[in-house]
């Protein structure tokens, strides 16, 4: 089953109080599982992958044989796609992290979406953020 990952981190300040968001679609378009939670004190773009790694994880709960990720942080599909080196060594873990998810999971795909069209994602990241 294949299944498409929406992913959205959110961080208030760099690196300050941060949240992921990530939302699992069928091939309709429905969504089957949402990600809403709060991480810690991170980076945006530490967020970002944690987002991305706990969307496929859930994914892959969900019995997804093949996974397509979207996401509107160009930085992490660049990354993922070998267009970017990943320099930060804060985020290499994670890239390796994501990567091996994503190799679990079967055939996969990464993606660049406006933001306008990863707004679910990024709605989830922000509700945790904002929630006491």
């Amino acid at each position: 089953m294949r299944l498409t990952v929406f992913a959205d981190g959110a961080s208030r300040g760099n690196p300050g109080p941060a949240a992921i968001g990530a939302s699992v679609r069928d091939d309709d378009g429905n969504e089957l599982s949402a990600v809403s939670e709060r991480i810690g004190v991170a980076t945006n773009n530490q967020a970002e992958y944690r987002a991305a790694i706990a969307g496929v994880r859930r994914a892959r709960e969900l019995g997804a044989t093949a996974i397509d990720l979207r996401m509107d942080s160009e930085l992490v599909v660049r990354q993922l796609s070998g267009r970017y080196r990943v320099k930060n060594p804060g985020l290499r873990p994670l890239f390796e992290s994501l990567l091996s998810e994503l190799d679990s999971a079967g055939p996969y795909s990464v993606g660049h979406v406006p933001r306008a069209r990863n707004a679910r994602a990024d709605a989830l990241a922000n509700a945790a953020l904002d929630a006491r």
